[in-house]
């Protein structure tokens, strides 16, 4: 298919009042004047129309795929017989899109709005999932095909609105200023949405849906909730199918109709003409349904498909939820320790390949490598301050340790005098109690449910995570200091919803939507931070100890120049710390898999991870993530997010500052 098959051609007339009346066609082939002449007669006919939609291949083969030498051919009669294959592109740059008095050409990813207030979008281009997922720029003009950049820049032109000029001099006299909703009123497409057939009971030949379903344009229906959505119909020939209506939740009851249509030129199917034209009636101003269709079926974009019995863990090629779309092995048997504090059956260490021992238990490391710097010329674990006293009498806690339940960095939360202190008042007992009782929601910073939750930072909430600016952000956003140049800041957290204190905590059967949507944010933000010059260094601590914490995703923008120089910094601040990373990222994983074992987990800009086992029992540092970037970024005064905080006034400017920049890449939107 070429170029000009990807693109949406319309036929504008005056349009005042604010039901709308619309022709919509099917692909003239080339055959543009006896569509044209078509169009007129059934407009003295059935008309007045105000608009003329052409879906599918409006300009037909090139002179040169048809060997045609001699003679004036429509496009050029269209365009002063002047203009045909890639002077069309060449006007089509210099007018916004008119080709002609009253003849649009919409792109690829276009979007106008009319003097009535209709909102018209296409998505030109053939889906193909390699292309689309693996393109390094959108395509362009020339290209077939549609990128993820497509979908993105279209979803980011549907929050905009254009003006209500009726001079129509060209695409560019309608662009946009902005606007809060995504809702459009008219959809075009080659492509059909994947979920598009379920729940339906209109015959369809799936076979032939094969080549044309393309799942990205699912989530553009689904976000942008159009009233019609017109395609070229399936198969080896276009053929017309009208899908029952479906409603959206909401109080306004929004309806969307789609609509496939036969072709109106090229080559005559054999049988019966396919229905290539469908005359609708549309208000630009919809009121409030109160009755829902009688045809109307099941919303096949917001109630699930039925599927046939799950599979079992071992047996299923799915996701891995921990890393991705990646191969999984046939079978995998369950890892079990036999003895508490020895490896799993497989692990060898990294530094003497034996199986006896983890490698921070390994005999060789004793002594540190060159530059290695605690204190000079031992390792932390050798460190004459290890075992100093808090000021409760147990241990001396690291830098950075916060006790969860008093906020004190002076002692363990084992050794806190309010988990120790008796339930009935007194003095404290000597003897320890036991576990401090987990952390309820109620009193975690995280949990929205949180009275004192700091809401006003949050910039996005999704259907099972939300995201938020931290309190103190590695990044800083009202001062003179060199930085980060994203709006805001940038250092955000992907928090769950429900409150789990590990990703790797959370049930098997809730976990998939969780995931999901978790990577859905990690990818938006990478696009995001890449707009402004930026890589992504993603991190997590699951640590599974006293009350628990919840679980959540550290996301810090850092200049490109230094994303070669992540990976060397998190061995080094590591080895600085007594913290190693393991030589097999998804086996670590593997191990303290059901809340097993707690972790450290860093998605590198390249897409590299890196993973560390955090012993139990054994101090960690909750801010080591902190600690890397900081000294990355050559900002040591940000360490300490305490003395980072702004004022409320000044986390609300940077909070707005990233949502309104965000926006356009939002997932939840």
């Amino acid at each position: 298919m070429t170029t000009r098959s990807q693109t949406r051609p319309l036929q504008m007339a005056s349009m005042s009042s604010d039901t709308v009346k619309i022709l919509t066609v099917g692909s003239a082939v080339g055959s543009i004047s006896a569509l044209l002449a078509k169009i007129k007669a059934i407009d003295a006919k059935h008309g007045k129309f105000d608009l003329a939609l052409c879906i599918g291949d409006f300009f037909g083969p090139s002179k040169e795929d048809t060997e045609e030498e001699d003679g004036d051919d429509d496009i050029s009669l269209l365009l002063d017989g002047k203009l045909e294959g890639a002077p069309v592109i060449s006007k089509f740059a210099k007018t916004g899109g008119e080709l002609c008095k009253n003849v649009f050409l919409l792109g690829k990813s276009g979007l106008i709005t009319t003097a009535n207030g209709l909102r018209i979008a296409c998505l030109g281009g053939v889906y193909d999932a390699e292309i689309y997922a693996s393109a390094d720029a959108p395509p362009g003009f020339v290209s077939p095909y549609f990128s993820s950049h497509t979908t993105e820049r279209l979803l980011a032109n549907t929050l905009s609105m254009t003006s209500t000029s009726k001079n129509y001099k060209s695409l560019a006299t309608i662009q946009s200023t902005s606007t809060s909703s995504q809702a459009i009123d008219i959809l075009l497409s080659n492509a059909w949405p994947s979920l598009i057939t379920a729940h339906s009971s209109c015959p369809v030949a799936q076979d032939q849906l094969t080549n044309i379903l393309a799942q990205p344009l699912d989530d553009i229906v689904k976000r942008t909730q159009p009233r019609y959505h017109f395609v070229m119909g399936g198969g080896t020939t276009p053929t017309f199918w009208e899908r029952e209506p479906f409603v959206w939740n909401g109080d306004e009851g929004r309806v969307s109709r789609f609509v496939t249509l036969g072709a109106f030129g090229g080559a005559p199917p054999a049988g019966k003409k396919q229905r290539w034209f469908y005359a609708f009636s549309i208000s630009s101003k919809p009121a409030v349904s109160s009755t829902r269709p009688s045809n109307a079926s099941a919303n096949p974009f917001l109630e699930p498909v039925a599927r046939g019995p799950k599979r079992s863990f071992e047996t299923s090629e799915g996701n891995n939820y921990i890393f991705g779309n990646v191969q999984q092995p046939v079978k995998r048997t369950r890892v079990v320790q036999s003895e508490p504090g020895k490896p799993p059956p497989g692990y060898k260490c990294r530094r003497c390949e034996s199986t006896e021992h983890f490698i921070n238990d390994c005999p060789e490391r004793v002594k540190p490598p060159e530059g290695y710097v605690c204190k000079p010329g031992h390792f932390v674990r050798d460190c004459p301050t290890r075992d100093a006293v808090g000021d409760t009498g147990g241990r001396k806690p690291k830098p950075g340790y916060i006790c969860r339940a008093c906020g004190s960095e002076e002692h363990y939360i084992e050794d806190c005098l309010v988990v120790r202190q008796p339930q009935g008042g007194g003095e404290r007992r000597s003897r320890r109690r036991g576990p401090p009782k987990e952390i309820a929601p109620d009193e975690c910073w995280f949990c929205l449910s949180n009275p004192n939750l700091a809401k006003h930072l949050i910039v996005s909430i999704g259907s099972e995570v939300y995201v938020t600016l931290p309190k103190g952000q590695i990044i800083p956003t009202q001062s003179a200091a060199d930085h980060v140049d994203v709006p805001g800041g940038g250092h955000v957290l992907i928090v769950p919803i429900t409150h789990y204190p590990t990703f790797t905590t959370i049930p098997p059967d809730l976990a998939p939507p969780i995931i999901e949507e978790t990577e859905k944010y990690k990818s938006a933000l990478r696009a995001f931070f890449a707009k402004h010059g930026c890589s992504t260094v993603l991190f997590e601590v699951g640590r599974l100890s006293a009350k628990g914490g919840h679980a959540h995703v550290q996301a810090v923008p850092i200049p490109r120049k230094l994303e070669d120089q992540v990976e060397s910094t998190f061995i080094l601040e590591g080895r600085n710390s007594g913290i190693d990373f393991e030589a097999d990222p998804e086996e670590a994983m593997n191990i303290c898999a059901g809340g097993r074992g707690g972790y450290v987990k860093v998605e590198l800009p390249d897409g590299k991870r890196m993973v560390h086992l955090i012993r139990d029992h054994a101090p960690f540092n909750l801010q080591f993530g902190r600690q890397v970037l900081v000294s990355l970024l050559g900002v040591p005064e940000r360490m300490d997010w305490k003395a980072c905080t702004l004022s409320e006034e000044e986390d609300r400017a940077d909070a707005q500052a990233f949502k309104a920049a965000f926006a356009s890449f939002d997932p939840s939107l």
